[in-house]
């Protein structure tokens, strides 16, 4: 027996060769039927497209949720959901992140540059939202000529181009929650936006949470300016763009198109066109932006973060110390609260703090402009590492100082202004420039609020024509001019305050 086993085994091996290489063949015959296409989105704001289910948050629903289900079925293939922020969805095309991009996507000349469309899956026009009790207008064409009314929108969209075009003076927002909560709080005067959006934020504005007790709204005259969604491929997926085409044709010859609209309310005459010939659009993504022409917007954009940099840092300065003293010199109380500060506000992210002061305080009828709100987030929120550094300044002062100044019948307050704090600023002021500097950068998280600093600047110029490198260079040239004079000030000031003291 034992002499047979080496035959036995290399047969049982052959065999299993076969049958792995008879499912491999299988396998190969159709090897991306079972692998799912990638499908990105932004969930957040995203109503009525894509959005967490309020009742199980565990799961998404939309309207073009049920469109990628009755995509799925029609293609045979499974498409998985991928979280991707809104401005991104080009740019994670092009990595390769996502196979597909559909969220709410104009279809607009820029963008045809860049990516390959699908036949249209929605026609959208835009609709024009106000306060109920504000009868300063009846339609869009009452805003032009009239600067000191304010519109808020999303930022490179066709209605952000349509009043741009027009000299409308519009506030770009990242997302579509916050222009509504802005109007509803009388910091806008109107907001303009594709009707899906208008029909779910403005017309169910009383029920929704962001409402609360303030404004309701209404829209102003009839929706202006067909557009069309359509799903973006990379340009090289040309197979792919028409399988989901004969999808979507499919979907609305059998009236499952109307149907997934009509249960979202969504559905008008516009959507009729979705049967038959798509129409086209013309594939000229503009002249791109000039030297000349972005230079002048991304220097404004920078006296924005001068402005908000030096007068957050100089309120954080103005908190840190006394509260820093307090921990240092003050009663068991005052310590206490003083650590409470620190603590508190080194946990939590200077985001949370713009959400809460700008969004958060007018439900207790306190309304922040965006420049204020921004200057009370970055300045309590950087005054708690400032004080730990006037802490530490204050420490690292000898002891003997207090004696030796006590000695010459200095009082403690004389001491610790003539004695004291000139020793403890050598020590100081380098780690606080480094904050200063970190503060020029980190006033790119206000533009959640519709304040246009830099860095915001610098991705509404850089995107409809992908200018990312050129502008990129003169946006980065611009932070290091603002950013570099401060170390050598700094360290200008350790040499002249070093030799006074030593």
């Amino acid at each position: 027996m034992f002499s047979h086993r080496p035959t036995h085994f290399l047969a049982a091996m052959l065999a299993t060769l076969v049958v792995l290489g008879s499912v491999g063949e299988l396998q190969a015959a159709d090897p991306l039927k079972d692998k799912p296409l990638i499908w990105g989105a932004d969930t957040e704001g995203g109503a009525p497209y894509v959005f967490r289910d309020p009742a199980n948050p565990k799961e998404y629903i939309g309207f073009e949720v049920d469109l990628k289900d009755a995509l799925a079925k029609k293609l045979d293939r499974p498409i998985a959901f991928k979280q991707t922020q809104f401005d991104n969805l080009i740019a994670a095309l092009e990595r390769g992140d996502i196979d597909l991009a559909m969220n709410g996507l104009e279809v607009t000349p820029d963008r045809k540059a860049q990516v390959r469309f699908t036949n249209p899956y929605y026609y959208y026009r835009l609709q024009l939202v106000a306060r109920d009790a504000d009868n300063r207008f009846r339609g869009f064409k009452d805003l032009e000529g009239k600067p000191e009314l304010v519109v808020g929108t999303l930022e490179n969209t066709a209605a952000s181009r349509l009043m741009d075009k027009l000299k409308i003076p519009n506030k770009p927002y990242p997302g579509q929650v916050e222009p509504y909560q802005d109007l509803a709080n009388e910091r806008l005067d109107a907001v303009l936006l594709d009707l899906p959006i208008a029909l779910y934020y403005a017309q169910k504005a009383p029920r929704l949470k962001y409402a609360q007790a303030m404004a309701t709204l209404k829209f102003v005259g009839a929706p202006i300016e067909r557009g069309m969604y359509a799903i973006a491929v990379r340009p090289d997926e040309a197979a792919l763009a028409d399988q989901l085409d004969a999808a979507l044709e499919k979907l609305a010859k059998d009236g499952d198109l109307r149907r997934i609209y009509e249960k979202w309310g969504l559905w008008n005459d516009d959507q009729e066109a979705l049967v038959g010939p798509a129409p086209t659009v013309d594939a000229d993504a503009g002249t791109a932006y000039t030297f000349d022409g972005y230079l002048p917007l991304l220097l404004q954009a920078a006296v924005m973060t001068v402005y908000l940099s030096v007068v957050s840092m100089a309120l954080a300065i103005a908190l840190g110390l006394p509260i820093a003293i307090s921990r240092l010199y003050g009663p068991a109380p005052l310590r206490l609260l003083a650590l409470l500060y620190v603590e508190f506000f080194r946990g939590i992210p200077v985001l949370l703090v713009v959400y809460f002061l700008y969004y958060g305080l007018p439900s207790m009828g306190i309304r922040l402009s965006a420049d204020v709100a921004a200057i009370l987030a970055f300045g309590l929120t950087y005054a708690a590492y400032e004080a730990e550094i006037c802490r530490a300044g204050l420490t690292g002062v000898p002891a003997g100082q207090w004696e030796a100044a006590a000695s010459l019948g200095m009082s403690d307050a004389l001491t610790f202004r003539r004695v004291i704090m000139p020793q403890a600023i050598r020590a100081i002021l380098p780690p606080m420039t480094n904050d200063f500097v970190g503060l020029f950068k980190d006033t790119s998280v206000v533009s959640v609020i519709a304040v246009v600093e830099l860095t915001k600047m610098y991705l509404i110029l850089s995107k409809p024509h992908a200018q990312y490198l050129e502008i990129g260079l003169a946006t980065a040239v611009l932070y290091l001019a603002m950013s570099v004079p401060l170390g050598y000030l700094s360290r200008a000031l350790e040499k002249r305050w070093g030799r006074t003291h030593a």
